[in-house]
């Protein structure tokens, strides 16, 4: 549904998905693949991790403390970056299991076999990052127009709401 919200709550919605696109464009794919492909810079590969553990860890904070502090309209799409950070973070330590079974079924001197496996347990983290750049563009789009999810809506009901479009 469609609601009146203020500018300012607008601004407010919006951050949540300003900050997990950022980890998600910035640090997942531009970092990354700049840290990858030039030689000299590849040792700095470690940055993407931590950086994107501290905004995840970040958004999760705040999406917590959103419950108690921000307007309804707000705290909907804090609890919506949080849901798919959650998500996010389940498939990084999925990812991080199968590269390190690899790692351990290589005896740590891994051949061509072990990085092609390794791929094969990249690959579904890479597809979620692009899922989530293009849902999580379109949550932005959403917040920017007053739109909160239906389960949204039904997880954190207000009455007081005004609705403006069904």
């Amino acid at each position: 549904m469609r609601y009146e919200v203020s500018g300012e709550d607008i601004v407010k919605a919006k951050h949540p998905h300003e900050v997990f696109l950022i980890n998600l464009i910035f640090n997942h794919v531009l970092l990354f693949v700049a840290f990858l492909s030039a030689s000299s810079l590849q040792g700095f590969l470690f940055v993407v991790p931590i950086v994107s553990a501290a905004i995840l860890v970040y958004l999760l904070w705040r999406a917590r403390k959103s419950q108690l502090t921000d307007p309804w309209y707000v705290k909907c799409h804090w609890q919506l970056a949080a849901r798919r950070s959650r998500f996010f973070i389940l498939m990084l330590g999925l990812m991080a299991l199968v590269i390190l079974g690899v790692w351990l079924a290589s005896g740590g001197n891994p051949g061509p076999q072990h990085y092609a496996l390794g791929g094969v347990g990249i690959f579904p983290t890479m597809v979620t990052v692009l899922a989530l750049i293009i849902m999580e563009s379109e949550a932005m789009a959403q917040a920017g127009s007053g739109v909160v999810p239906k389960w949204l809506e039904e997880r954190y009901p207000n009455p007081e709401a005004r609705v403006l479009e069904e």
